[in-house]
């Protein structure tokens, strides 16, 4: 009964609520039941259904809850239940099982009834038991502590579905049993931390297994397993980007190393290839002199930092004060760090690191030594600095009262900014002599998540609280003028529950504010008095970290790894007239021209940013009649236009020649590649640039100012449009010049050669039906036939009509044809200065063009003008050559 659904609600791990327990739906999800609530700290944590009797149902129970400093696994509402009547009633079942429990995973066997098994947490016989009377008894078959090791983070346990005897717990690492559970063997898989499990019912060689790496499928009973990395799931905690054109985005990830990864690739495409790690672990911030990123300073949990050396790709360990730290109460360290605990290298001094743990640490020497510039920044309670974990096992990895943020002034060396995990604001204006504590009021203990310094003004600052490790999903930004003596809250107009990560200013624009929440991204324009969303084709995941990279909006988020908004002009230039103005042509950002080499031989791949001039507008209402973009240049001659296709129903798409301007309501992006408009196809003749019938595109205009001209309707509207060189290329102003030069007069010749070839082709056409129709007079006949056999031998000589694929060229060898498009097309991609090799062949190659030009002359006064005359004696009309400079 496919209507039938039961969920197993764990409720919030933050706060006692009555929303957890088993729930039931018998009309596919319209109306549900709670049907199985023990208390409000008692959640579901697991539910099988014996697949040999639906009717049978047993739910794992789970009394737990956290504070922001401690786990509790473990209380009297932990168990195991049993429903006989589809999860209508349940009763607790149990005996044979430890007194006190803490979570537990529990499977019912396919493979035979009654059979059912369960990993449990204890104190004492923790691990696996069995049941062999459908729950009502219990012993006890495997305490191994691989199996049930840090119970709060895994303890989830699956059943061959027709071998009784095999069992699987996933646990950090992957279990198999064969023997019914008396002995077990470490799987091999392509990651740990395994979660999750699901085996074919019918071929129990399929699964697929769901672990912190991502999804892994294997065919052959786990022997062997399928790739994490064709996934887009990595969870990144921050983000940072270096200086450069090609920038890197760099950052933690979840169970995994620390990501450089470039924004911008070489062959096109951003692939696995692309990607290094940069020290440091996956909990942890990246820092590093943008200008020269050579060493990077990555953290760690419980204070641990590296320096990595991208040059040597050699690692230091460069902790304040190492020391084991594993099983450590909070209490009992020198220094407390955070799981993410912050890293900031100094914008005014990069030889400064900065490196937040309950005080702030700096270095000046590259991490070999640390002193002390803060007191305790924390609220420091040694309440909460015991064990983590109770009262059944322990947690290592994290500690309270820790700095949770850094950020220095860009506007003021010594001027620097901290936020703590326990609700605590700190800012110092010498270099952390004097710190004052400047929390907002009323934010109780909370988390101090993110602080940014407005680029505009040294006063303003943004401080965003998260209080989710208290049950409250309020969204709250504090923004201040005047160092954090007063505050006001500006989070008004993001939905109630979304609460906020992070909020950086737009440097080019004051006011502009992005800010990212736990389900996506918001915007506003007037300083945060009114938010709108921002998420276009952003998934609904949370934002962990914003930055603003020049002209780009770049974010890491928590389950989909890094995304780029590649421009973001039109946010920089909108305002309140642009919705009444029928339509706007906001200014574009420079276009510069970058070439891309090689290509791809598979697999996961993302995009690399637009290629050429990114132009946005905004349409008050789709126009009836289409849009038209122009590209002019500096004498105002139109050189490409873009029109609107009405088939694409006003989304635009296509590339190069074939284009099609976007023009729905609302703002719209086309992309002009830098060309100009394509030549004319030959009608029938295959190219190397495209095939048969294909358009050659145009040539790359070279560097210099230009004008878009957008018209729709009787609007008209014209912007500036600079285009420059990759600025990662020097490129002298002669150089380039020569080379647009040779480019326009290559092209040039080309497109003469195939208007030539198609006005003489026009010629034929004529004279052959002229014959034709007059085949009764002997002068006329002779005379065309002679225009006819002059024009095919001058084009069999220019280019070849024989070829259909490419391999063809082993047969029917390139001519003046193919030349000029090699010649005009490496011109075109060259970066200058132009090689003597290709001056070389330029000169020769125009010379057989200027042959071929004298011949054509000759075959039109010639050949065509002698058919002409025969044609005037007989007085008929004379056949027409079109103009070549149509």
């Amino acid at each position: 009964d496919p209507d039938t659904i039961w969920v197993a609600a764990q409720g919030s791990p933050w706060a006692p609520t009555s929303e957890r327990g088993i729930y039931k739906t018998t009309d596919g999800g319209k109306n549900w039941s709670r049907t199985l609530f023990v208390d409000e700290t008692t959640g579901a944590i697991d539910l099988t259904v014996d697949a040999n009797n639906p009717r049978i149902l047993y739910a794992a129970m789970w009394d737990t809850d956290r504070e922001p400093w401690f786990i509790r696994s473990g209380g009297p509402g932990s168990g195991i239940w049993k429903s006989v009547d589809g999860g209508e009633t349940w009763s607790k079942t149990g005996k044979g099982l430890p007194d006190q429990m803490g979570k537990v995973g529990v499977i019912a066997s396919p493979a035979q009834s009654d059979l059912v098994w369960a990993i449990v947490e204890a104190k004492e016989k923790g691990g696996l038991y069995k049941s062999t009377d459908g729950g009502e008894n219990w012993s006890h078959v495997n305490g191994d502590r691989r199996l049930h090791a840090r119970s709060w983070y895994y303890m989830h346990i699956f059943a061959d579905p027709q071998d009784a005897s095999t069992i699987y717990v996933l646990n950090a690492p992957f279990m198999k049993s064969i023997d019914g559970g008396k002995s077990f063997t470490q799987i091999s898989v392509p990651h740990g931390d395994t979660h999750d499990l699901w085996i074919n019912p019918e071929n129990p060689e399929i699964m697929v297994n769901a672990n912190d790496g991502g999804g892994t499928v294997s065919l052959d009973g786990a022997k062997s397993w399928s790739s994490i990395y064709n996934q887009p799931t990595t969870q990144i905690y921050r983000l940072n980007v270096d200086n450069a054109f090609d920038y890197k985005l760099y950052g933690g990830q979840q169970d995994n190393s620390t990501v450089a990864i470039v924004s911008r690739a070489a062959d096109g495409s951003i692939g696995n290839e692309d990607f290094h790690s940069a020290g440091g672990c996956e909990s942890g911030f990246v820092a590093f002199d943008p200008d020269n990123p050579r060493y990077t300073y990555a953290g760690c949990y419980l204070g641990q930092i590296d320096e990595f050396d991208h040059k040597t790709n050699t690692v230091r360990d460069i902790r304040a004060y190492p020391e084991t730290s594993f099983g450590i109460a909070p209490s009992e360290r020198k220094y407390r760090f955070n799981w993410n605990a912050p890293i900031v290298v100094s914008a005014h001094d990069p030889s400064v690191i900065y490196h937040g743990g309950n005080k702030v640490m700096k270095s000046t020497d590259r991490g070999t030594s640390w002193s002390e510039v803060s007191p305790d920044l924390t609220r420091n309670t040694p309440e909460t600095q015991g064990p983590m974990g109770g009262p059944i096992t322990n947690e290592v990895s994290e500690n309270y009262n820790t700095l949770t943020y850094i950020a220095e002034s860009q506007h003021e060396a010594g001027t620097i900014w901290t936020g703590s995990d326990d609700g605590l604001v700190h800012v110092t204006r010498d270099g952390g002599q004097k710190w004052d504590n400047v929390t907002p009021r009323s934010i109780g203990e909370a988390l101090i998540n993110a602080i940014e310094v407005s680029p505009h003004d040294p006063a303003k600052a943004y401080v965003v609280v998260t209080r989710y490790k208290s049950n409250d999903h309020t969204p709250m930004i504090f923004m201040t003028s005047n160092y954090g003596r007063r505050w006001q809250q500006i989070a008004g107009g993001i939905p109630d529950g979304d609460f906020v990560r992070v909020v950086r200013e737009d440097p080019v624009r004051a006011g502009l504010l992005y800010a990212g929440s736990e389900t996506g991204m918001y915007v506003s324009f007037d300083g945060g008095n009114a938010w709108q969303p921002l998420q276009t084709n952003l998934p609904h995941v949370p934002v962990t970290d914003i930055k603003i990279k020049d002209r780009d909006l770049v974010i890491s988020t928590q389950g989909r790894g890094f995304w780029i908004l590649d421009d973001i002009s039109p946010l920089r230039q909108m305002s309140s007239e642009v919705d009444d103005g029928g339509s706007t042509l906001f200014t574009p950002e420079t276009a510069y021209r970058v070439s891309t080499s090689g290509g791809r031989n598979g697999g996961p791949t993302s995009p690399n940013p637009p290629s050429g001039a990114v132009l946005y507008y905004s349409l008050t209402d789709i126009p009836e009649n289409g849009i038209k973009l122009e590209i002019l240049d500096s004498e105002g001659t139109v050189i490409r236009a873009l029109k609107s296709d009405k088939k694409t129903d006003g989304k635009g798409g296509g590339s190069g020649s074939a284009y099609s301007l976007p023009h729905k309501a609302g703002l719209n992006r086309a992309v002009w590649d830098l060309r100009t408009d394509a030549l004319k196809p030959i009608k029938g003749l295959w190219t190397v640039a495209g095939g048969a019938d294909s358009k050659i595109d145009g040539y790359t205009i070279g560097a210099g100012s230009y004008k878009a001209r957008l018209t729709v309707g009787d609007n008209v509207s014209e912007v500036d449009l600079t285009v420059a060189w990759d600025p990662r290329i020097e490129v002298s102003e002669v150089a380039a010049s020569e080379q647009a030069d040779m480019v326009q007069r290559s092209y040039a010749m080309l497109n003469e050669l195939q208007k030539s070839v198609m006005a003489l082709r026009s010629a034929k056409q004529q004279a052959s039906i002229a014959m034709e129709a007059h085949s009764d007079v002997e002068a006329v006949n002779a005379a065309g036939k002679a225009a006819v056999k002059a024009i095919e031998d001058w084009e069999a000589g220019l280019i070849n009509t024989s070829r259909e694929f490419f391999q063809d060229v082993l047969n029917w060898p390139d001519k003046l044809h193919s030349d000029l498009q090699f010649l005009a097309g490496g011109l075109d991609d060259a970066i200058p200065p132009i090689t003597a090799g290709y001056k070389a062949r330029f000169n020769d190659v125009s010379a057989v063009f200027r042959d071929a030009m004298a011949a054509r002359d000759a075959v039109v006064n010639g050949e065509i003008s002698a058919f002409n005359q025969a044609f005037s004696a007989a007085s008929l009309s004379v056949i027409a050559v079109p103009e070549i400079s149509e």
